[in-house]
């Protein structure tokens, strides 16, 4: 597999200009969230995982996106490829500590205990004592907020997760999430792009301080097909690939996770310009709404 998110795997689609990406490769935007006394920086982009399986190549990716400049990396224990990830990092010539890793706990494993004990193992697969940013992946099955978050809480006060994190949550989870846990809630993790636009929640998130991470940010390689996108494109002499993932980085407390394998298309995505307020808008004015990620058991259905 060498393209980019999960159904853009096709080879067919042109390369982006390369001669910016060692440039932009330096520019790390950063989403700032605050954290008791401490700053967390949540790199921005990421490097989503999701669907890259494959042990070698999974390893191969995450240790070339570390050479180019990524320092995001983000993994969970559905997407079964913790161990790919960590001989990644392992392989990379970049410090550990220089590294923000995110994993993801089973909606099975939400129970109390089982969150704990399912931690450790993805610590063991992972090849590290600690998880930058651990989070309740999906509000299902196990789930139950006043028997799963204390577990976080445990985690959080132990140092195995540096900052506790939700996927898939609702305003009302966020406000129960936030009233039951001691840590801070650091980050939403939620479908976003430019055809789902997530109002609502960010801005619940700018009021609360939180940062939305944006999976599927480039619509699983599909954007391509929205206009605005591929006219925006046109005029910083990008891909509307860029232009999607570029409008996530100009919002406030917003950092796209878009997933990639091949080094042409990490580069692409690493080298989004910086849009004027005039394009931000034409896409915020974008009124059609296509959800791409929506099982039954989620929150909002």
């Amino acid at each position: 597999m060498t393209g980019r998110e999960s159904g853009g795997c096709d080879g067919n689609n042109p390369s982006p200009p390369l001669e910016r990406a060692t440039a932009s490769a330096i520019r790390t935007f950063f989403a700032i969230a605050s954290v008791l006394d401490a700053m967390t920086e949540i790199p921005s982009p990421g490097l989503g995982t999701s669907g890259n399986k494959d042990p070698e190549q999974c390893a191969e990716t995450v240790r070339t996106a570390l050479s180019l400049g990524y320092r995001h990396i983000d993994t969970a224990q559905m997407y079964d490829n913790e161990s790919g990830v960590g001989d990644g990092i392992a392989a990379a010539d970049v410090p550990r500590e220089e590294v923000f890793l995110a994993t993801k706990v089973l909606p099975d494993n939400l129970a109390h205990d089982d969150v704990l004990e399912s931690t450790a193992e993805s610590l063991d697969r992972l090849g590290t004592d600690y998880i930058d940013l651990l989070y309740v992946h999906w509000p299902m099955k196990a789930y139950d907020a006043e028997d799963t978050l204390p577990a976080f809480d445990t985690l959080y006060d132990d140092g195995t997760a540096r900052n506790v994190a939700v996927s898939n949550f609702t305003p009302e989870l966020l406000d129960e999430a936030r009233d039951l846990l001691d840590a801070p809630v650091v980050a939403n993790q939620v479908e976003m792009h430019p055809l789902l636009q997530q109002d609502e929640l960010h801005e619940y998130a700018t009021e609360h301080d939180i940062t939305l991470v944006a999976y599927a940010p480039i619509l699983r390689g599909d954007a391509d097909d929205v206009p605005e996108l591929r006219d925006i494109a046109a005029k910083y002499d990008a891909t509307p690939t860029q232009i999607s993932i570029a409008w996530l980085q100009g919002l406030e407390n917003v950092v796209p996770i878009p997933k990639a394998t091949g080094e042409s298309h990490l580069r692409e995505n690493l080298s989004a310009p910086e849009l004027a307020d005039e394009d931000m808008e034409v896409i915020a004015a974008i009124d059609n709404e296509e959800r791409l990620i929506d099982p039954d058991g989620a929150a909002w259905n």
